[in-house]
């Protein structure tokens, strides 16, 4: 049904433990930054509409604490290279390097060691976010390019849910991405571009089985995060209820924010270490297929990019454009 092992993956975890609390200080810091700054705002909103009557004390606390939600996401906006810099890459590093029975230190030097690793394979962060942002362009492709990937899913009536199914697999590869790179990391590739170019080309050439685990995996994760977001309900209308005024929505927006910390810190790291096992089991002595490779090098203009940047690429940065 699935070709990764869950218990493999949770010992993954384990030995990672440094990283996995990292991630959980840094995505529930963000929760609670998203409800200190939309608390901060309705309270000031609450006390500019104390100027006013009723309803505008009530308009204005609504709209103080949206612009503190909106600010904290603007800020997270600018932010997200480096997140996916530091959390997510570095992660990864740590997860390959002992799936091929390499040591890694423990503590806070897991963490050092892991930047480290990631600096001298990628750079700086922003190309590492642009490289991310090409690797997510070809992966959508890929999923496109793929005839009959209905066939090998056993869902009853499949004919009357075509769009339906069509929608979930472009979800289910979200994770792909994180792969690409793990492969620049497993292969010790000096030039990451080339090295995603030829880790798209192993995804397209195996998508049916990675596909296939890949949607197990998002089954999962989603089904998880909706049981965490029924179960934080109760924490988060607490929340709401301390806040002034009326945010009748704020509860069901902060479990929701909650639930994605979980998911984020806790439950898509696992889900990553059983798309490793299955990406590194599948892809075991094959080389990128010429086939494969100007089928995606015709058919999006990302693919191409990633060419003309592995081209460009000097030691540990590009020496052409960066836009």
């Amino acid at each position: 049904m699935w070709d990764f092992s869950m218990s493999q993956a949770l010992g993954l975890m384990r030995r990672t433990a440094p990283f996995v609390l990292f991630r959980v200080i840094v995505y529930f810091g963000i929760s609670a930054a998203f409800i200190l700054a939309t608390g901060t705002g309705a309270g000031i909103g609450w006390g500019v509409g104390a100027f006013g009557d009723g309803d505008f004390q009530v308009s204005s606390t609504f709209y103080g604490g949206l612009f503190g939600f909106a600010a904290t996401a603007g800020v997270l906006f600018f932010v997200r290279d480096y997140i996916l810099y530091i959390v997510k890459a570095g992660h990864i590093a740590v997860m390959v390097e002992i799936m091929q029975g390499g040591a890694v230190p423990g503590g806070r030097g897991q963490i050092e060691h892991a930047t480290a690793v990631v600096k001298a394979r990628f750079g700086e962060a922003s190309a590492l976010f642009a490289l991310d942002r090409l690797i997510k362009g070809v992966v959508g492709v890929v999923t496109g390019l793929i005839q009959g990937i209905l066939n090998f899913l056993p869902i009853p009536g499949v004919d009357q849910l075509m769009g339906v199914v069509r929608a979930y697999l472009k979800v289910s590869v979200g994770l792909v991405d994180e792969v690409i790179l793990a492969h620049g990391i497993k292969t010790k590739a000096e030039n990451p571009w080339a090295s995603a170019q030829d880790g798209l080309v192993l995804y397209a050439q195996n998508a049916r089985p990675l596909m296939i685990n890949a949607a197990w995996l998002t089954l999962f994760s989603y089904a998880l995060s909706f049981v965490v977001f029924l179960v934080m309900l109760a924490p988060a209308a607490l929340v709401v209820y301390l806040l002034p005024g009326s945010w009748s929505a704020g509860g069901f927006v902060f479990a929701i924010l909650f639930a994605w910390a979980v998911k984020a810190a806790l439950i898509e790291p696992f889900a990553i270490a059983c798309l490793l096992q299955v990406f590194f089991k599948v892809t075991e002595g094959q080389q990128p297929d010429p086939v494969w490779r100007a089928k995606l090098d015709g058919a999006t203009d990302k693919f191409k990019e990633l060419g003309r940047r592995a081209s460009g690429w000097v030691g540990a940065r590009f020496s052409g454009s960066a836009s």
